[in-house]
């Protein structure tokens, strides 16, 4: 993110769910101007979880069926329940209870038609799977529309999770996709900066400065990344690999022990998975 202001969002927001995807989305857009904090109402069971809210100035519900009922009429609502909880959430509110709003869908392997089965045909569902760098307004969201949402819909969604991230448009059979990538993603940075500090310490160097080190240059080298946007990143790795170098010893050995191809299968297994546990 550079530090601009995002854009408003002139609606009202429920928030089923305060768990630590919705704290990073609300709270994010909050600090960036984004939502106005007084029109917000999070629904959590959890004390704990209700207080965060409550510094911030925004509502809190103890259940779902209360958040709906005190929070602006046609608010847009945020499902980020585990899954599993769907059903019962649906079973809460009752029939037709979000008719003609904006469902927003964070639930992870449940299709928009799935949501809209089990929250009444009459609303509107846009999904959306964001990852977790949104804690930090560095977040990668997918966005794709169901059944009878609007341009308006998939507008008021791309300026929420903006106010995070970067966001991208795809269609829905690809978000098994995206998530192998970008979901799961960050799991693989950190598989890497895992793997450097375990090579540093083998190396020779003392623990501490070898986690130092491998977390400042994993930061450093995503920071050249981002600002590189016109190099691609063999051409980043090019740049820094002399022939017959300490780099070059080392992408060799990877590439001995097929470790592109292994990150590539690994992305389409994550894939794969993803599509198994949308069919149940």
């Amino acid at each position: 993110m550079d530090g601009t202001q995002a854009e408003r969002i002139d609606r009202g927001l429920v928030a089923i769910g305060g768990g630590n995807m919705a704290r990073a989305i609300l709270l994010g857009g909050i600090e960036r101007g984004a939502v106005d904090a007084s029109r917000v109402v999070v629904a959590d069971p959890n004390a704990s979880s209700r207080a965060i809210f409550l510094e911030a100035g925004v509502r809190a519900a103890g259940s779902a069926s209360e958040a709906v009922a005190v929070g602006e009429a046609g608010s847009a609502v945020l499902l980020a329940v585990k899954p599993q909880v769907l059903g019962a959430v649906a079973a809460e509110l009752g029939a037709g209870a979000l008719d003609g709003r904006v469902v927003i869908s964070i639930l992870a392997g449940v299709t928009t038609g799935g949501v809209r089965r089990a929250l009444g045909e009459g609303c509107r569902v846009v999904r959306v799977m964001p990852n977790t760098p949104a804690r930090v307004g560095r977040g990668m969201s997918a966005v794709c529309a169901g059944e009878g949402a609007t341009g308006a819909d998939v507008a008021l969604v791309e300026a929420l999770f903006g106010a995070v991230g970067d966001v991208v448009r795809v269609d829905e059979s690809l978000m098994d996709a995206f998530t192998a990538v970008a979901g799961s993603g960050p799991a693989y940075v950190f598989y890497l900066a895992e793997a450097m500090t375990r090579g540093a310490i083998a190396a020779g160097l003392a623990a501490d400065d070898a986690a130092r080190i491998a977390r400042a240059t994993v930061v450093g080298a995503a920071r050249l990344l981002e600002a590189s946007a016109d190099e691609p990143p063999e051409a980043l790795r090019a740049s820094v690999t002399s022939k017959n170098g300490t780099t070059f010893a080392a992408t060799e050995s990877l590439d001995r022990d097929g470790v592109m191809n292994a990150f590539v299968r690994a992305i389409v297994a994550a894939r794969d998975r993803g599509r198994e546990l949308g069919q149940g």
